[in-house]
């Protein structure tokens, strides 16, 4: 063990990242393995890498910025027939799974706990867990099949998921045999002097990687290998907080195959050019999402000749995937985008220091970012009222409150 200390010393101080053991010798043996294994662990010439990005400015890009066609689901006509057989078959035949990216905490909410754990306030008080399960359960039932349910935790609240799960007996699936949980990847957050912060706890702090590791998570974690083991050959992915969301639709799964595309998306219409969305497009002839950060004004405000947004498709997260695809864009890194964030840690005296703002930068994937690798993709524009209500403020737009009056127009309660 002394031996392999004083190997991770050297490649700390080549990196100026020596204070990472200052508090190596107060740990317990279950941490100082813990900790070493977190140092053996990261790749310091990409958190140098990615440390070293965050003092660039922002650079447009000279990508060559198209509109993306779509379907809209209310116009199909005759075509609306055809696509639901055709993805009514597959799913009878057990080619779905769905994937939940639930890894992150309800601490914007006010909600001590995984934010799938979150209560919206239904007169059910049902969690967004159980909302979700209720609405698999249903489409399983209806197309005979049990939708396997695979969910991506994080190291931070993975525990706490799986014991809410079994504390409710799994809504009903089977632990490893229809529900499986995975965790997703951490990077370690840096200060604004670019060395990585050691936490409360005495470890490295790390934060997970965004919902662009969706990809490599399900393919290191022999999630991928486990679906086609189940026969499965496309993968729904959505968030855990759209309470709305249509993980089981075959008019999209239709499209994905009629069409000969490996991956497919919903979106809805902008409320306004202004709105602070993502929307799809096209960059450099790929699919692509382009964000609202990026988009020019007038670009943003642009019409067709029927008075529609050109650019008017929201990314809503709930995409459809073809295994092959996600076993493909897991293999390959996304870029990282890099978020200031507060972060309370321990500085090198060993003192608990609690900022007042932001003072660390976390890295995190977009999980659109990988659109670039596919050849096409076909997208279908739906009813924001029928198939997107998140919960992601704990008051205004997108709160609990919007949630529950959708969920309840939507059901009819």
């Amino acid at each position: 063990m002394e031996e392999n200390i004083e190997n991770i010393r050297k490649t700390l101080k080549k990196y100026s990242q020596e204070h990472l053991l200052n508090g190596y010798e107060k740990l317990d043996e279950a941490k100082q393995k813990q900790l070493v294994e977190q140092i053996e662990g990261i790749d310091f010439e990409l958190i140098n890498s990615l440390y070293n990005n965050t003092k660039k400015e922002f650079e447009k890009t000279d990508s060559s910025i198209t509109p993306i066609e779509y379907l809209d689901k209310e116009k199909l006509n005759g075509y609306y027939k055809e696509y639901q057989t055709v993805g009514e078959k597959a799913i009878r035949a057990g080619k779905l799974a769905a994937v939940t990216m639930a890894g992150g905490q309800g601490t914007r909410l006010g909600h001590k706990g995984p934010k799938g754990t979150f209560d919206i306030g239904l007169e059910t008080h049902k969690s967004l867990f159980e909302l979700l399960s209720d609405s698999l359960k249903e489409q399983g039932k209806k197309y005979g099949v049990t939708i396997p349910w695979f969910i991506m935790t994080s190291e931070e609240n993975n525990d706490d998921t799986v014991e809410f799960f079994a504390k409710h007996r799994f809504f009903g699936y089977e632990k490893d045999k229809n529900i499986f949980f995975f965790k997703q990847g951490e990077l370690p957050m840096v200060d604004t002097e670019g060395r990585i912060l050691i936490g409360e706890n005495g470890l490295i702090k790390e934060a997970a990687d965004g919902h662009g590791g969706i990809y490599e998570a399900l393919v290191k974690n022999g999630m991928t290998k486990k679906m086609r083991e189940l026969g499965v050959e496309w993968i729904f992915i959505g968030g855990v907080d759209n309470c709305l969301v249509k993980m089981v639709d075959p008019i999209l799964m239709g499209i994905a195959i009629e069409k000969n595309v490996t991956a497919a998306g919903k979106s809805v219409v902008k409320a306004n050019p202004q709105e602070k969305v993502g929307v799809f497009c096209k960059k450099n002839g790929k699919p692509s999402v382009i964000e609202y950060t990026e988009i020019p004004k007038e670009m943003a405000e642009a019409k067709d000749e029927r008075g529609e947004l050109i650019y008017g498709e929201s990314h809503i997260l709930c995409n459809l995937f073809n295994i092959d695809a996600v076993e493909r864009m897991g293999k390959k890194p996304l870029p990282y985008h890099s978020a200031f964030k507060k972060a309370t840690y321990i500085d090198k005296d060993g003192n608990k220091v609690e900022p007042d703002g932001p003072n660390a930068y976390k890295f995190e994937a977009f999980l659109f970012d990988a659109f670039g690798e596919l050849d096409d993709m076909a997208i279908l524009r739906v009813k924001r009222e029928e198939e997107f209500a998140p919960v992601k403020n704990a008051a205004g737009v997108d709160s609990p409150e919007t949630a529950r009056e959708l969920y309840r127009k939507f059901y009819q309660l």
